[in-house]
């Protein structure tokens, strides 16, 4: 059963594998990486290329599902595009290529994931500005329009007060009818009565002499 399983997995393309890099594909210079190849299947044979090198193969056996490569001391020469297939016990044939991985290598100094925190700060920077702006900007708005509110509600009460007070006013002219009575009283009045007056009144006013009437009866006599 498992001689025919095998033979059927022969006659179909095996499915490819996956490769990752352990810690990152980006490293320093002289240090360290592990690529790690990994299958579905066990007790099978790994193998790992470079695509910049045709040369370059590494194999390994592995009685589980995946295998390890450790790449030691790396130099700007071992940066490249790798990858990895597997045959399964029995097989002459690999399996499908996985897909490539990029590994660079950095003297240190410059480092491309440096320059790329660099952008990840300013853009959080930027964010964290703008939300602040927005955040103290929003209050003052709104404090000002609550002042040009309160500003213009309190000249509507002034006008409306302002207003009110005349028709108080008119209300106690009304209710003082002296006030009215010398308003309305006709300034010729005593004129028109001293001349509707009796001729007897006035005979019996003594009427002024004329000055020097007193020395033309002494004269006289």
């Amino acid at each position: 059963m498992i001689t025919g399983f095998l033979s059927l997995l022969c006659l179909e393309k095996l499915p490819k594998p996956s490769l990752s890099a352990l810690p990152r594909s980006v490293v320093e210079h002289n240090s360290n990486v592990t690529l790690k190849c990994q299958c579905h299947f066990q007790n099978v044979t790994f193998m790992l290329g470079k695509l910049q090198d045709s040369g370059y193969k590494k194999v390994q056996s592995s009685a589980g599902h995946d295998a390890e490569f450790l790449l030691m001391d790396l130099k700007p020469k071992n940066a490249g595009t790798y990858f990895c297939a597997y045959k399964i016990t029995g097989s002459h044939e690999w399996s499908e290529k996985s897909e490539h991985l990029q590994l660079v290598v950095t003297d240190g100094h410059d480092r491309p994931e440096a320059s790329s925190v660099k952008t990840n700060t300013r853009v959080i920077f930027a964010t964290t500005f703008s939300c602040l702006v927005i955040f103290l900007l929003f209050p003052s708005v709104f404090l000002i329009y609550r002042c040009t509110q309160h500003g213009s509600s309190h000249e509507e009460s002034n006008e409306r007060t302002s207003h009110s007070k005349f028709p108080q006013q008119e209300a106690s002219d009304l209710s003082n009818p002296e006030r009215v009575s010398l308003s309305t009283e006709d300034p010729q009045e005593g004129t028109y009565a001293d001349l509707t007056k009796s001729p007897s009144e006035a005979a019996s006013v003594p009427a002024e002499e004329p000055p020097g009437s007193c020395e033309c009866a002494m004269l006289t006599v």
